[in-house]
């Protein structure tokens, strides 16, 4: 557990490594809300986690953990 600058008030974080980046990220993030704070749209990239795709179905449901390594791949269109 980290200690946030305001107030000396704990914030919990966990840390990732993010498309070959380690990160720190709030602790009992969702993946989708990962996705969001990235600014992500959810239907528009795809999730791997720990080497394994995740389904559309389960960004929301899946915890980011500490540890995980998460690659994201964002779809471009075009033409």
């Amino acid at each position: 557990m980290t200690t946030s600058k305001a107030g000396g008030r704990p914030s919990a974080t966990v840390s990732i490594v993010l498309n070959g980046e380690r990160r720190r990220v709030a602790a009992g993030l969702s993946v989708a809300g990962l996705l969001r704070g990235l600014e992500l749209e959810p239907g528009m990239v795809v999730v791997e986690r720990n080497r394994e795709i995740l389904s559309r179905d389960a960004i929301g449901a899946t915890a980011v953990e500490d540890g995980d390594r998460i690659e994201l791949v964002h779809f471009v269109g075009g033409g």
